[in-house]
């Protein structure tokens, strides 16, 4: 699975990008290029706190399996 990013141009032609599975992530961009970069970003040092403080991650984003 992979985690969802979506997007929308604002009235003053901004881009906003947002990842619904993290709330509060959310970034503009003047270009939508530019709001995905910087909201993947985001996203992965939200994961990585997440991850180091032990809180939970969702399932759509587990990139590491454990070997045995």
């Amino acid at each position: 699975m992979s985690l969802t990013i979506e997007t929308e141009k604002e009235d003053d032609g901004r881009w906003i990008a947002s990842v619904p599975q993290l709330p509060g992530t959310q970034k503009y961009g003047a270009s939508r290029e530019e709001a995905i970069r910087q909201v993947k970003a985001l996203a992965l040092r939200v994961l990585a706190d997440r991850e180091e403080h032990g809180d939970p991650v969702p399932a759509s984003a587990q990139f590491f399996q454990e070997a045995a």
